[in-house]
């Protein structure tokens, strides 16, 4: 019977855990065991002894090496990597273009890497996609982190003091993240308008309440899996002069534009920043991978000119609960594509695998990721 072991997380401020007692119990239904080491779901509220009445047993951490699947939420480190056994297939996020050295270090170890990040987008793998479910989360928090950084109310007020006008809020990027954010903005009373370069975005922003912002293109961005192709500079020269407009009465902006495995693409240059009005906040959900804000620094927030900066790369680890419900599920979920009656049985021919593949058999077969290790544009 193989094995799926779950570490408590060491990165600094991941609060995740990639299996909850109510995934141990789906995991456990594909005939794996299921060790967790002890407090891994501690900061989730996850209990050991909630585990155990899943169908787990509580591990320590060195018996890591003892399985035959790890799932795990951040990127290891070096010293994580080492820990593996060759052979063992990995489930994590992995960052690969940011991680070279750790890619590096997998393939070496002989790991077979399955990066969530890059699970194809196909209705196969709805349940799979963590980046996904992490997203909702994402453009959830940032739109409460927005209201609380205000000292305005977002809805509006009528009251015998006088007249409150609602907030105004800015997207950019109706993806995952961004449709939720315009859905939770408007439910908190905030006038939420949105831009995105798909076309297909600005029927999904009507339907949430959202004011959609035009930008005039004679070519449909959308690219492959759903996402934005690379604009070229004319639309980009065009989109920032549209945005500066919408920016000047805007109290919060929200960025979540994110292509996988590349940085992230600049959206708010420091002059669009220095057109919204003083007071006003900007939450960066791509700060991780270089921010879609020219200003963004993903370890603090940065103030100019009274516009406040805020990395949001962490915010779903600030709902760790929740956080690790959905990332547990789309890992048992995943776990159910290649073990039955507890037996490994990894197919690499499945497009769902075959997608999410960065390390097999000593070698790095995703094709970016191994140009980047050869010195290939980033």
């Amino acid at each position: 019977m193989a094995t799926i072991f779950i570490p408590q997380e060491q990165a600094a401020g991941e609060r995740r855990v990639a299996a909850t007692p109510a995934s141990v119990a789906k995991l456990r239904r594909t005939g794996i065991e299921v060790a967790v080491a002890s407090g891994a779901g501690s900061a989730a509220r996850c209990s050991d002894d909630d585990y155990v009445a899943a169908g787990a047993r509580i591990a320590e951490a060195s018996a890591v090496g003892d399985a035959e699947v790890v799932a795990r939420v951040a990127p290891p480190s070096l010293e994580e990597v080492a820990e593996l056994a060759s052979g063992t297939v990995l489930l994590s996020f992995i960052a690969p273009h940011r991680n070279l050295d750790v890619v590096a270090a997998l393939a070496e170890r002989g790991v077979t890497t399955l990066a969530m990040e890059l699970v194809p987008r196909i209705s196969r793998a709805q349940a799979i996609d963590a980046l996904s479910s992490q997203a909702n989360i994402s453009g959830y928090r940032a739109v409460i982190t927005a209201a609380y950084e205000l000292d305005k109310y977002f809805p509006l007020f009528m009251t015998a003091a006088g007249t409150i006008k609602p907030a105004t809020l800015v997207v950019l990027g109706a993806g995952v993240a961004g449709l939720q954010a315009v859905a939770t903005g408007r439910r908190l009373g905030a006038v939420v308008k949105v831009s995105d370069i798909r076309a297909a975005a600005k029927q999904e922003v009507a339907s949430l309440g959202g004011t959609f912002i035009d930008i005039p293109s004679d070519e449909d961005l959308t690219g492959e899996g759903g996402y934005a192709k690379e604009a070229g500079e004319d639309f980009l020269t065009r989109q920032r002069r549209i945005l500066s407009e919408h920016l000047s009465t805007a109290h919060a902006a929200i960025t979540t534009a994110q292509i996988p495995g590349r940085p992230a693409p600049l959206l708010l240059t420091t002059e669009m920043v220095e057109a919204m009005p003083p007071g006003a906040v900007v939450i960066d959900l791509a700060a991780a991978d270089g921010g879609n804000c020219e200003l963004t620094e993903t370890d603090r927030v940065v103030e100019h000119q009274g516009v406040r900066v805020l990395p949001g790369h962490e915010l779903a680890s600030t709902m760790p609960s929740e956080a690790s419900t959905m990332y547990g599920n789309n890992i048992a979920a995943f776990v159910e594509l290649f073990v039955a009656d507890g037996t490994l049985e990894l197919d690499l021919e499945d497009e769902v695998v075959a997608g999410a593949l960065l390390t097999h058999d000593g070698e790095v077969v995703h094709d970016r990721t191994a140009d980047l290790l050869r010195g290939g544009e980033r």
